[in-house]
């Protein structure tokens, strides 16, 4: 087993183009680790950099204490596993599957016990006669997991394996993928642009924008504490609402207030003391953006009747009814903010309602540098 360490690497195309900047982390040994972020961020680049498939422009990788930067990808005791399969069509599954042992001269009986064991983990015993063909996407996807798992590589690499697949089976394997991982306790590196794989699977995630790495965090504390805007708007969905609004403070009261709204109207929630800190002074007057998620805005009676601060009047343009809750698209004095509430609300498109903000759970960022000033 083998935890990876990247210090400073980088990737430059020709045309002095840095796909990914210096980029410094460590990845331990039989951690998860999820890289997410939009197309283009440079997520597949570090994993493939990481595979042996991209020259490492700059700095140093190790896998273990190895360094590797000019070890070939089949030295490097890792296994890929793709977006598109790469199956052999005219192969069954054990034959894809046994393929890279058989190129490394194992010995027979070697193979079919490992390749056994492989198929009993992910369920394709019963599978091991048919070809590729014959089979649906989700079935195609665990014969490239086995086929990688067979080799008893050190780290696992997964380039946006269940981007091919529907919604339900997406989900489906995304377990699947996540028992497995337990099951062998390895290393498993996992690239993937959706930030509901990246929640639910990731022990840690690396959070990627334009080649630089935003923000490493577990899963939770990412969401409730992101660095910047981006990630904050990246990692939820609904997304995070942002609104432009005004820092002020109350001498009289000593109290933070963000106000928001138009020149018509106003309003204002308090910044609980529990959030205040040495930064805010800095912002005092001076417009920032204010970050809420839609999960945070109610319009339960309870709430609203309890509330002491952030209670604003909404215009209800659309309503989405999702099951087991509803999103309400509203309109606050020409402001956009989404809601996600009860199912049993029974708010329609037209109504004008009032809407609490919880305070505890605001964000504040810097308007210019995008940087988080409160969490």
């Amino acid at each position: 087993m083998a935890g990876l360490s990247l210090k400073q690497i980088k990737k430059i195309y020709p045309g002095n183009v840095e796909a990914v900047h210096s980029t410094t982390f460590d990845i331990r040994d039989k951690e998860f680790i999820v890289f997410v972020g939009p197309s283009g961020c440079g997520k597949s680049t570090t994993l493939r950099m990481i595979a042996g498939l991209e020259e490492i422009s700059e700095g140093e990788l190790y896998i273990g204490d190895r360094l590797v930067n000019d070890i070939a990808p089949k030295d490097r005791d890792i296994a890929m596993v793709f977006q598109n399969y790469a199956l052999y069509p005219h192969m069954t599954v054990f034959e894809n599957m046994a393929f890279g042992l058989k190129l490394r001269k194992v010995d027979k009986n070697e193979i079919e016990r490992k390749v056994n064991e492989a198929a009993k983990i992910l369920d394709l015993s019963h599978l091991l006669d048919r070809k590729p063909r014959a089979m649906s996407g989700g079935q195609c996807q665990r014969v490239a997991l086995g086929r990688a798992i067979v080799r008893s590589p050190k780290v696992f690499l997964l380039d946006e394996p269940l981007s091919n697949l529907d919604a339900k089976l997406r989900g489906q394997m995304r377990t699947e993928i996540s028992k497995i991982h337990k099951q062998l306790g390895t290393t498993f590196i996992y690239v993937t642009h959706d930030q509901t794989e990246a929640m639910t699977m990731g022990d840690r995630i690396v959070c990627m924008k334009d080649g630089w790495v935003m923000q490493i965090d577990t899963p939770q504390k990412m969401y409730d504490e992101p660095a910047n805007k981006f990630v904050a708007g990246f990692l939820g969905s609904p997304t995070m609402n942002f609104v432009d609004a005004t820092l002020k403070y109350e001498r009289e009261y000593d109290q933070f207030i963000v106000e928001f709204g138009s020149a018509k109207r106003k309003f204002e929630i308090i910044v609980p003391e529990s959030k205040v800190n040495s930064k805010l002074q800095n912002y005092v007057g001076k417009e920032i953006t204010l970050g809420i998620r839609p999960e945070n805005l109610h319009d339960e009676e309870m709430y609203l009747s309890n509330a002491t601060t952030g209670v604003i009047e909404c215009q209800v343009e659309i309503t989405e009814m999702m099951g087991a809750e509803i999103y309400l698209y509203l309109n606050c004095e020409g402001i956009p903010l989404t809601a996600r509430v009860s199912s049993r609300s029974t708010v329609r498109s037209g109504d004008t309602i009032q809407v609490a903000l919880d305070p505890n759970r605001i964000h504040i960022f810097d308007k210019e540098t995008e940087e988080t000033i409160v969490n």
